[in-house]
């Protein structure tokens, strides 16, 4: 299991690391895994569950067409 940073998924995926906390948030995301207590600790993303997501959404595109 790798581990991502919100930088490293933000690059990824192509969007901004706020965004994709946005798009976490509100559920249409993977959640990310928080490394501390503090409200403003680092946080990691499951490899799996992003790719899992973007296979996803790429699927989506293909059914819909």
């Amino acid at each position: 299991m790798l581990l991502l940073s919100k930088k490293q998924v933000a690059m990824l995926v192509g969007i901004h690391p706020e965004s994709l906390m946005r798009l976490s948030r509100a559920g249409n995301f993977p959640k990310p895994i928080k490394l501390g207590d503090a409200e403003n600790c680092a946080v990691r993303f499951i490899e799996d569950e992003v790719d899992n997501w973007i296979a996803a959404k790429m699927a989506a595109r293909r059914t819909a067409a």
